[in-house]
């Protein structure tokens, strides 16, 4: 097993989960060249990987972002590749991907015809986090499932970046408010109550942080505007490195469903998660789950009349109301638990 092909092009959350892969492999195959195909944005993040080529497919090109692939990859065939991602464009990429053994998802996580573009798949497991499911794609190679071990590489600027804007005398606080989808927000108004409580209970520094979208500022700015205290509204105003690096500065993050939870969570800091549109044992921040507010159970039952052990794993129950479910006294009570455990290991520096 010489080169390796990995095709998983977004989102921000799944191609964290990548990394451990990547890590693993490097590491129980010395010497083995991989490629990764990855979307343009995702390749800010992890692009500058150790020891990994990187390609980048443009999901916007249309046709034309086949032909280039294939042209970048005309005379080449790899040992394996790796086909992460179900959704139909990726699957249509895998198919011009010259490899001798392809391995994908297992029936039931199959879709948009991903069953024609593999020839041998990753071990059915029903009640699975999407990070142990792509470290088990190592499996069908002969190999141990990667281990949850993340390393995403940051310079000097991006930590001085990180530097400028944390405070060292009190925990830090980041809201990270905005998902990929709409009904995976929780209200700008819960997010202001909770962010003061933050401030005049534990008397931390908050940060809001969101992508130059115009949605995502408008949110933050909303919050802001609706909060009695005043945060620290940096949305739009760092690039993917330095979002990272102020991620791993923090002491905790709060956010919904959204990449930067996993982003945090692999650079090891604690995150809040709010969950009622996704289930957090599928797709939650993986190092964080203890600490996820979760009112799944509620919302699919509620918007589809099913139990979570009735509904198909992950399920989602995006409907309008769901994040509701989620008061601002199961944020408050659950920042309460964190900083009552943290202060337990040790106290927070006082201004």
């Amino acid at each position: 097993m010489n080169s390796i092909c990995i095709l998983r092009l977004s989102a921000i959350g799944d191609v964290t989960h990548v990394v451990p892969v990547v890590l693993s492999l490097q590491e129980q195959l010395p010497g083995v060249k991989i490629t990764w195909i990855i979307s343009k944005i995702e390749a800010k993040l992890v692009g500058d990987l150790p020891g990994v080529e990187f390609i980048i497919f443009d999901k916007k090109a249309g046709w034309e972002g086949y032909r280039d692939l294939r042209r970048k990859l005309k005379g080449r065939r790899f040992d394996a590749l790796l086909h992460m991602q179900v959704a139909f464009r990726a699957n249509l990429a895998a198919a011009v991907i010259p490899a001798k053994l392809r391995i994908g998802y297992d029936k039931a996580r199959s879709k948009d015809l991903h069953s024609l573009f593999i020839n041998r798949r990753i071990a059915p497991a029903p009640h699975q986090h999407v990070r142990d499911c792509l470290a088990s794609y190592l499996e069908p190679l002969g190999l141990a499932a990667a281990p949850p071990r993340w390393e995403i590489p940051l310079d000097e600027g991006d930590h001085d970046f990180a530097r400028s804007h944390l405070a060292n005398d009190r925990r830090n606080l980041v809201i990270s408010p905005c998902a990929s989808h709409i009904l995976r927000n929780w209200p700008a108004e819960r997010y202001a109550k909770l962010a003061d409580h933050a401030i005049r209970k534990h008397g931390m520094k908050v940060i809001l942080v969101g992508s130059p979208a115009p949605f995502e500022a408008e949110y933050c700015t909303a919050i802001e505007q609706a909060m009695e205290e005043s945060p620290h509204n940096i949305c739009g105003k760092d690039t993917l490195k330095q979002l990272t690096a102020l991620l791993a500065g923090a002491d905790l993050v709060v956010a919904p469903d959204t990449g930067p939870a996993h982003i945090a969570s692999a650079m090891g800091t604690d995150v809040l998660g709010l969950f009622a549109a996704s289930n957090p044992n599928r797709s939650g921040p993986y190092n964080s789950l203890q600490w996820c507010v979760n009112r799944y159970p509620e919302a699919l039952q509620k918007f589809t009349g099913k139990t979570v052990d009735e509904a198909r794993w992950g399920a989602k129950a995006e409907f309008e109301g769901a994040m509701e479910l989620i008061t601002v006294d199961d944020a408050t009570s659950m920042l309460d638990r964190w900083v009552e455990a943290q202060t337990a290991k040790s106290p927070s520096p006082q201004a």
